[in-house]
């Protein structure tokens, strides 16, 4: 069976909520940004005494963002099912990128730092949370390859299990883009090639009843606030599946293209028969 064509962003948001709807809105809202407050000045303290004390390490910080991205997946009733195990090796977690809700569900298992352009640091508020949890940020530049290496080896040799999303863009959900490997190729230099590892990951969205298949994506032209103000006030019941695969070696391969293409199609060949197109 072909994957659907890609849907209008519009038809992917459920309309706009009734009054139970703006109940579930204002319940979940006081919830998160309750919790937001009592844990940021709790991860900003511990971040304080961290960067003295461990340098690059953060034994207890991503322990404080997990506990948040699991409060988040409950509130919004994401049930998580975990197939596979997410690997204790040195290198990077990549996956496929459909929703703003990954950074959450990715999370929530497995405590990762996140890879991201370097734009978001930018970003208001955004980018502040992004900075304090850690989240490394990358020029799409090849002339700054060098300072690229230096940052993922001294994360690597931190202890730091990295994440980032090979697509360059989130879709649907419905579908499995392209795999860039421009970001592959830090890990075949000298001083990682023969330590690091690239585990592949396939994350599968099942709407909640009554919702459309790409109800959690986000993707196209979508305002994020539309999408956010949806996913606040379903009922929720939908889940997220999320497939930890083998992990590769980067050694074992001759080049950044070669090792895309097989993390592209490990991630590609777990999702459902309808969505493999």
């Amino acid at each position: 069976m072909s994957v659907p064509p890609w849907p209008r962003a519009d038809s992917a948001i459920a309309p706009p909520p009734g009054l139970l709807g703006w109940v579930r809105v204002g319940l979940r809202a006081a919830i998160l940004l309750g919790a937001l407050a009592v844990l940021l000045p709790l991860l900003l303290l511990v971040r304080a005494v961290e960067r003295p004390v461990c340098g690059p390490r953060r034994p207890v910080s991503p322990y404080i963002v997990q506990a948040y991205t699991r409060v988040c997946t409950v509130i919004l009733d994401i049930r998580l099912v975990l197939r596979g195990s997410p690997m204790e090796l040195p290198g990077a977690v990549v996956g496929n990128h459909a929703s703003w809700l990954d950074i959450f569900v990715l999370n929530a298992r497995h405590r990762v730092f996140f890879i991201s352009k370097a734009e978001v640091s930018g970003w208001p508020f955004i980018g502040f949370l992004a900075r304090q949890t850690g989240t490394l940020f990358i020029r799409r530049d090849a002339r700054e390859a060098r300072a690229q290496t230096t940052a993922l080896e001294t994360r690597l040799t931190a202890g730091h299990p990295l994440l980032f999303f090979p697509e360059g863009t989130s879709t649907d959900g419905l579908r499995v883009l392209t795999f860039k490997s421009t970001l592959f190729q830090a890990f075949f230099a000298a001083e990682l090639r023969e330590g690091a590892y690239i585990q592949p990951v396939t994350v599968i969205y099942h709407a909640p009843p009554e919702q459309e298949d790409a109800f959690y994506g986000w993707f196209g032209d979508m305002d994020f606030a539309p999408h956010f103000l949806a996913v606040m006030a379903a009922r929720g019941g939908g889940h997220a599946e999320l497939v930890y695969h083998p992990p590769l070696r980067v050694a074992d391969y001759p080049g950044r293209k070669a090792l895309a293409q097989e993390a592209e199609r490990i991630v590609r060949a777990a999702m459902p028969p309808e969505r493999q197109g």
